[in-house]
């Protein structure tokens, strides 16, 4: 399938984490070279714009073994401006909300690229993080929008089994998507218990520090010491700009009845103890600071985990109990206990998971297993950190193949709704090109491509 053909489909190809990266080059200050590249209604395209992202994309691509051109990036930008363009005629918006939980996220992942230190962040790009949302924010949104544009324009796009049997047929076979090796799996989880000690004594380290901050000492230097939250610790454990539905309830029910400068009791959450600050208030907007200390989990707990998780192994392999009915009775992991243990792949949707792409502890739990073996317990660490032992077991394993309509029909249905989809925004694509003002400067890349964007029509499409 051609590279231009799926951008049609996926123009976040453009990624939102990689422009976001982008746009704070570090050493800039802000300021952009005020080359024009192109003209698309009433948008432009700056060489800077092109410059920023084809950094960034090169980047992403030399980890993936492909390469990328500027001319490639130059034309992304000429869709996305074509769709702002067009969302604007026909009112397609994104809520301000919306923007700003992307932001929160993209943050999030640039700080977690700096060992989770703010300040790192802060200066390599020789900005605040304030600075950084704000510039952020105007990116962020035209490209929210441009996706919504992109899902009107191929929501009501179907596919039937005939024509994916067509697609299938219409493939040479030495063409046809080598399908790397597959498995199906499914775990039983069980977290060790927390000694109640443990946590009297999170608790007792709480109101300790919370006395110490009363008596005058800074809740910051005491989150810099003690807090074990590894996104907020190094930064006196401020959070700033925090909005309903960031985090855990628990968190926010606290955070948002206290006034500024109130420092709360301690309260308990799925990652263990706080206290927090309230610095400012604005409306529905928190800016604060946090202390976490999670219970100690000594190793006769670690131990006692890791027995009863043998016990299950042993249980299910002897047949006194199926895989299935260890999962209801035992598995502690709320996200696949009701579903039989099984473990979704959120790149796909589906249950099936590219061995290549298994996390390093995953690949290494199965490493040698066949369909139907179950794994020996292992450590492992959940979405929140926690420590856990597992077992996994191999529902169905497919070895490397030629895609086939028996083994593959979701996956090659995925591919020709794709090539779909990308037909209607080609046909869409042409059409909006004749209709709008578009003018490239080829002076800078002389770029050749593949739809005609040399376009200027009448003045009345300058909408």
């Amino acid at each position: 399938m051609k590279r231009m053909t799926l951008r049609y489909i996926q123009l976040t190809i453009i990624s939102l984490f990689f422009s976001a990266a982008a746009f704070a080059q570090p050493g800039t200050g802000g300021t952009v070279a005020e080359g024009i590249i192109a003209v698309v209604g009433e948008n432009i395209i700056l060489k800077s714009e092109v410059e920023g992202n084809f950094e960034a994309l090169k980047r992403q691509y030399q980890q993936q073994g492909l390469t990328i051109t500027k001319c490639e990036v130059v034309e992304d930008l000429l869709m996305e401006k074509l769709m702002l363009h067009h969302a604007e005629i026909d009112s397609v918006f994104v809520d301000e909300g919306e923007v700003d939980q992307n932001i929160d996220r993209r943050i999030q992942a640039l700080v977690q690229q700096f060992g989770g230190d703010i300040q790192k962040l802060e200066q390599y790009y020789g900005k605040s993080v304030v600075v950084i949302r704000e510039e952020m924010r105007d990116l962020m949104r035209n490209q929210l929008t441009a996706q919504r544009m992109q899902f009107t324009i191929t929501k009501d796009v179907e596919i039937t089994p005939t024509e994916v049997q067509e697609f299938y047929n219409s493939i040479p076979e030495d063409s046809l998507p080598l399908i790397n090796t597959e498995v199906e799996l499914a775990q039983i989880v069980v977290y060790p218990a927390v000694d109640p000690e443990a946590e009297q004594e999170a608790i007792d380290k709480l109101n300790e520090l919370r006395q110490r901050i009363a008596d005058g000492r800074s809740f910051s230097t005491m989150a810099i010491l003690y807090s074990k939250d590894p996104g907020s610790a190094k930064n006196g454990g401020l959070y700033e700009g925090i909005k309903r539905g960031q985090f855990v309830k628990e968190f926010e029910a606290i955070a948002f009845n206290l006034q500024p400068g109130e420092v709360s009791e301690p309260f308990r959450t799925v990652y263990g103890y706080h206290i927090v600050q309230l610095i400012e208030k604005r409306g529905e907007e928190l800016d604060l600071r946090h202390i976490l200390i999670p219970p100690q989990i000594s190793d006769a707990n670690l131990n006692e985990a890791r027995n009863v998780m043998d016990s299950i192994r042993s249980a299910i392999v002897s047949g006194a109990i199926t895989f299935e009915e260890a999962v209801e009775e035992y598995s502690e992991d709320d996200g696949t206990r009701y579903n039989n243990g099984m473990l979704m792949n959120p790149q796909t949707g589906d249950t099936k998971w590219d061995v290549s792409n298994l996390d390093q502890a995953m690949f290494y739990a199965i490493q040698g297993l066949e369909e139907g073996d179950i794994s020996d317990p292992s450590l492992w660490r959940d979405e929140e950190q926690k420590e856990a032992f597992r077992i996994i077991r191999i529902n169905a394993k497919t070895e490397p193949h030629r895609a086939n309509m028996r083994s593959d029909y979701g996956r090659l249905r995925s591919i020709a709704l794709q090539e779909k989809q990308s037909k209607k925004m080609a046909d869409w694509i042409n059409e909006k090109i004749a209709e709008t003002y578009i003018r490239v400067n080829n002076n800078y890349y002389n770029c050749t491509f593949e739809q005609n964007w040399e376009n200027e029509s009448t003045a009345s499409s300058r909408r």
